[in-house]
């Protein structure tokens, strides 16, 4: 499998490549009422109106920083779906991680946000937590 390796504060995180259309710096971003919290707005990217959301607000994390680092990571979660713009603090590199070194964790049922993760992988000495793209852009997990 082959992931974007990103970072959000000191955490490592994982999205599967498939789902990556583009990486652009960071840009002014419309604002748009009544939006869920973790939507900022919308981006105009070549002609193309694209929400863009906060993985951070997502997550439950604090805030967004928004430094020279931070990037907008354009995804297609699937063929029949629009594309959305995800903010990052920062995009590393593309990883190959071999099936074996992906372990799936378990969650409390409970927890909406468990759903989020769709494993852990280790990459050398470090872990990375592969997100679920198709749940974190999905309405239902709101």
């Amino acid at each position: 499998m082959q992931i974007i390796d990103l970072k959000l504060g000191q955490e490592l995180y994982g999205i599967d490549i498939r789902y990556v259309n583009s990486i652009i710096v960071m840009q002014n971003i419309t604002r748009v009422p009544k939006a869920q919290p973790y939507y900022l707005g919308v981006i105009n990217l070549r002609g193309e109106v694209i929400p863009v959301m906060s993985l951070r607000r997502r997550l439950g994390l604090e805030d967004d920083v928004f430094t020279p680092s931070t990037r907008i990571l354009i995804l297609k979660p699937d063929d029949s779906s629009e594309s959305v713009g995800l903010i990052v603090d920062e995009v590393n590199e593309v990883v190959t991680l071999e099936d074996d070194s992906i372990k799936k964790v378990n969650y409390d049922e409970k927890d909406e946000k468990a759903v989020f993760s769709a494993g852990i992988g280790k990459n050398g000495d470090e872990l990375i937590n592969i997100l679920n793209v198709p749940a974190i852009v999905s309405e239902k997990n709101v």
